[in-house]
């Protein structure tokens, strides 16, 4: 199991005393160091904000971002960097080399359905812990952490069954952070603890009962009214902990005490299946690395100049080396799967090592830390439909001059339901709001997502003045990663604006490279996370 440095972070990632080494990447700390801050604001930061979070100048700030946003990881709107979608496939390349989230995820939603209530998967990242899988429950409180996201081990219930396996060196690290930074200023995903906090001995004491008993209570130790209790999942090869199974509550529906008596023995239940999954699973098939990325910088610094920074794209695409079946590699075999030549490839490894994101594993290879999920998947993992496609549909109805509609099939199955809309300036237009339902036959977008029975969906649909006088419309679906139709996109406009042959021949085109670029984001956001249509 990989295990990524023990230290807290600093803005680089770095442990605060590490000094650099003389073959790090500059440009490439840079680009990890934004991505942190971008992270730990939830997504959005202007570039003043961020030049005085990262303390670089204004001229490398922007000339980063420029990168990232080359890349596809941010996004500009006006002086704001916003992280996108796509900056998810870092994370999803430790998940995949993981494999932990793909072979152990359906067990976890299925407790949770039992349960009733929000069942997580979390690894150990140094001296803290890290969710790799959350299936949550619906309610006005909401109990559950993001992917990701990073919480001291002393205030979790994974966090004493995890630090039954520490040896002393990790004790060491966990008592020094504990007297630098008491108040948790290194976990900003959690509130800072209490005045009347815990103290050291405690947590001992706590993960002197989870050896004994293979289990561990949290009750309300991140903030009044949680409680939970978890039961760690053994690697059936060497009988250490590959994850935590985690089942989150409050104070309203039970006591820490209520959980230990009535949930405990059908999570301890539900984690014995989970390893047997782990026993049986058939060895990992590796898919196709990432081809000609080295090609893609090349060009992309062509193209734009100094604005690109290539050592930065070139690091990053290591990261992406990784995946199921790869979860260790070689120096070669990065340099090969990456297009870089060995000297690029290494000095982006020693980079990375330095930052706690890569660590050495047996046989002279490499292997990616938990810490990877920190460089933007967070504030994307509880993303949505609508909050993937808006980007995109404002775009086109810029491009178009026309208003651009998202819209999904109610569960009575004869209705859709509009979920975002971006709008072109026109004195006319086509003026329907998000949360309106239309019955489906008599629009462009029903007749995507609720074809005739017995029919396939069409390619693309278009209604003239049949929703109301004027107005003609035309769509195209939205596929899921297993290629069901999920969503309609659609165009409306005038029918004094545009002919029925110029919606197919200049607004169809439009639409299907919106709806391909849509579909890229749903796919990245989508592979380890579950996320509304609305």
């Amino acid at each position: 199991m990989p295990q990524p440095a023990p230290a807290p972070a600093t803005a680089t990632g770095a442990p605060p005393e590490a000094v650099a080494p003389a073959e790090a990447v500059a440009p490439l700390m840079r680009g990890v160091a934004v991505l942190h801050r971008l992270t730990e604001a939830n997504g959005v930061l202007s570039l003043s904000a961020l030049e005085r979070a990262t303390g670089l100048a204004r001229s490398t700030v922007d000339r980063v971002v420029a990168t990232l946003a080359r890349m596809g990881y941010v996004r500009l709107d006006g002086r704001d960097a916003i992280l996108t979608p796509r900056v998810m496939e870092l994370g999803n390349a430790y998940l995949a080399a993981l494999r932990l989230p793909a072979l152990l995820s359906a067990r976890a939603d299925d407790l949770a359905d039992a349960l009733d209530e929000s069942v997580s998967l979390a690894v150990a990242d140094g001296d803290g812990i890290r969710f790799i899988h959350q299936a949550t429950r619906r309610r006005a409180m909401s109990l559950s952490f993001r992917i990701g996201d990073l919480l001291p081990a002393e205030r979790t219930a994974p966090g004493p069954l995890f630090a039954t396996e520490w040896p002393d060196e990790q004790w060491h690290s966990w008592h020094t952070r504990r007297t630098t930074d008491p108040h948790n200023h290194a976990f900003p995903t959690v509130p800072p603890p209490p005045q009347n906090q815990r103290n050291d001995k405690e947590f001992v004491q706590r993960t002197a009962e989870a050896a004994s008993t293979d289990y561990a209570l949290d009750d309300q130790l991140i903030e009044p009214g949680l409680v939970a209790v978890s039961v760690p999942v053994r690697d059936p090869r060497t009988a250490r902990i590959a994850c935590v199974a985690n089942v989150v509550s409050h104070t309203s529906r039970h006591t820490a005490a209520s959980l230990r008596e009535t949930l405990l023995p059908r999570l301890r239940a539900a984690v014995s299946a989970m390893e047997d999954d782990l026993r049986q699973a058939p060895p990992p098939h590796p898919g196709p690395p990432p081809a000609g990325l080295a090609i893609w910088t090349g060009a992309s610094k062509q193209e734009l100049g100094r604005d690109f920074v290539e050592s930065l794209a070139r690091g990053l695409t290591v990261l992406t080396a990784f995946g199921e079946g790869r979860a260790e590699l070689t120096l070669t075999e990065v340099a090969k799967a990456t297009g870089l030549a060995r000297a690029t490839a290494r000095r982006a490894l020693i980079t990375y090592e330095h930052l706690g994101l890569v660590t050495p594993a047996p046989h002279r290879t490499f292997a990616l830390t938990p810490r990877v999920l920190s460089l933007g998947f967070p504030p994307l993992s509880r993303t949505s439909l609508p909050r993937i496609a808006t980007p995109h549909m404002t775009t086109l109805a810029d491009e178009i001059q026309e208003t651009t509609s998202l819209a999904v099939l109610t569960e009575r199955g004869d209705e859709i339901q509009y979920t975002a809309r971006a709008t072109a300036s026109h004195v006319m237009s086509v003026d329907i709001t998000v949360g309106t339902r239309l019955p489906a036959h008599g629009t462009s977008m029903g007749r995507i997502l609720a074809p005739s029975t017995g029919d396939a969906p069409p390619p693309y649909a278009l209604t003239d003045e049949e929703l109301e006088q004027g107005v003609r419309a035309i769509a195209v679906p939205i596929h899921d990663r297993t290629g069901r139709v999920i969503a309609a996109l659609n165009a409306a406009t005038h029918v004094a604006r545009r002919t029925t042959e110029e919606c197919v021949h200049v607004l169809l085109p439009a639409l299907l490279s919106t709806a391909s670029h849509i579909e890229t984001d749903l796919h990245t956001a989508s592979r380890f996370n579950r996320f509304p249509l609305t």
